[in-house]
Parts: C-alpha cells; sequence; structure tokens
C-alpha cells in the first residue's frame, strides 16, 4: 500500500504542477503582447463618427483611470496603477490596433491593475474606443 499511495501523490503534485505552470503561461499570453493579437485587424473604420462613439465608451469605462485627456491622470486610478499615458508616442502594452483592443479586451497582464472589459464593453465599442485613443497621441507615431 505504501508504494501505491507515494505514486499516487506523485502524480496528484505533478498534475498540479502542470497545471500551475499552463496558467502561468495563459497568464502570460492574454492581455499585453498576446501573439495573435498583433496581428488582428480592426474591423472599424477610423471615421469621425467612430471617434465619436468611443469617446463617449472611454469616458464611461476609462477616463476614471486614463484621465479626461488620457494622460493617465484619472481621479480614481487604484494606488500605484500608474495608467498608461495614451496621448504619447510610446506604447507598453504593444502597438497594433490588435494590441490595443487585446488589452481594453483582456486587461494589461498580471502584473497590472488594469481590469479586462470582455463581457462588459461590446467588441465593436472596443474596436471605437481603439479608434479613440489612436486619435489622441501624436499623428507621426509608430503605431
Amino acid at each position: 500500500m505504501g508504494r501505491v499511495s507515494r505514486l499516487f501523490m506523485t502524480g496528484v503534485v505533478l498534475a498540479v504542477v502542470m497545471l500551475i505552470a499552463a496558467f502561468t503561461a495563459r497568464a502570460q499570453t492574454t492581455g499585453a503582447a498576446a501573439p495573435a493579437a498583433k496581428v488582428m485587424k480592426n474591423p472599424v473604420a477610423s471615421t469621425p463618427a467612430s471617434i465619436t462613439a468611443g469617446a463617449a465608451v472611454y469616458k464611461k469605462y476609462c477616463a476614471f483611470c486614463h484621465g479626461v485627456t488620457g494622460k493617465g491622470d484619472g481621479p480614481l486610478a487604484p494606488k500605484d496603477a500608474n495608467p498608461a499615458d495614451l496621448t504619447d508616442a510610446k506604447w507598453d502594452h504593444g502597438s497594433t490596433d490588435g494590441d490595443i483592443f487585446n488589452v481594453i479586451q483582456n486587461g494589461a497582464g498580471p502584473s497590472s491593475k488594469m481590469v479586462k472589459f470582455q463581457g462588459k464593453i461590446p467588441d465593436q465599442d472596443m474596436w471605437h474606443v481603439v479608434n479613440f485613443v489612436r486619435s489622441l497621441g501624436p499623428k507621426d507615431a509608430k503605431r
């Protein structure tokens, strides 16, 4: 019985370690820098109407932390959250439309306080926010 118990416990420990490794790997590839996001194409054209719609969604969900003008100076940002300045040329979590959409949808990764908005904001509206955020930064920024 002792040998069977040890083998069983070894199997359980291995299974737990594998599950932890799998969840850790998944957490590292969602949110910021998910590889599939980099090539995701924005299905919503960046028109004045889309940017206006994105501004409304941004004001409702994002301005609390990122600030009304996108400078990262929102009044309700959690302590030590350091929201990204969306108006500068530096993109901390990827620079493509797909990267930005992915961060909105899934959060900015395990080391960030930015929450995911999947299930709270419809995808179409997230794409409008992407177009709005693009309109905030310098026009010559590499994105």
